[in-house]
């Protein structure tokens, strides 16, 4: 199967549309060692300036949030806590919002998935939390700043998710009224999700 990357007009839809048009897309990591991609199944968007939870709260313009401050489709990573977590930037040039890849179902490359990850984790070990999907992709902080529409890290086209669900975002509990936003979207049912606070159907 060859995997195309999806145009830069794909990024160009809301931040929150586009949350929920990337599950079910297919993340792709190129490197030395080889291809690793999965289906994502989880995201989070973060809506800039008036998020509280979000980098850019504030119109906070550092170098690290620079790249969200341009067009969208570009990658954001960044590290917490050791791990490297990516997210696609959207909302448009001057709107600084992203979208957090939180998990992802793999599809290609296991055998390097479990090199990177450890060859005794159970399969939806590997890429259910954003810091797991990152090492077993091989995504690193240095992706910062590449377009995600062409290799080597790129997201291809898939299949619409049969059932969105939405809730609260993860880990953010000293973001006063944000923590409670419905802006985390998940493939319902999907074994590789992270995990769950409340639900609601979309």
């Amino acid at each position: 199967m060859v995997i195309q990357p999806l145009p830069q007009t794909f990024f160009q839809q809301t931040t929150l549309e586009l949350a929920q048009a990337l599950l079910g897309k297919l993340l792709v990591k190129e490197t030395d060692e080889g291809i690793a991609a999965g289906w994502i199944v989880e995201t989070e968007a973060y809506m800039g300036p008036h998020d509280k939870a979000a980098h850019s709260y504030g119109n906070r313009r550092t170098k690290r949030t620079e790249v969200m401050f341009g067009p969208s489709g570009y990658v954001y990573t960044y590290v917490m806590h050791t791990h490297c977590l990516v997210n696609v930037v959207s909302g448009g040039e001057g709107s600084p919002e992203a979208i957090l890849i939180r998990a992802i179902e793999p599809y290609k490359g296991l055998d390097l998935m479990y090199e990177r990850r450890g060859h005794d984790k159970k399969i939806r070990e590997l890429t259910n939390g954003p810091g797991k999907l990152t090492k077993a992709l091989g995504i690193v902080k240095e992706d910062y700043g590449l377009p995600i529409f062409k290799p080597p890290l790129y997201i291809g086209d898939g299949e619409m998710a049969p059932e969105v669900l939405s809730g609260p975002r993860i880990g953010i509990d000293n973001s006063g009224e944000a923590r409670d936003y419905p802006w985390r979207f998940w493939i319902k049912d999907n074994p590789f999700v992270s995990r769950s606070r409340s639900v609601k159907n979309m």
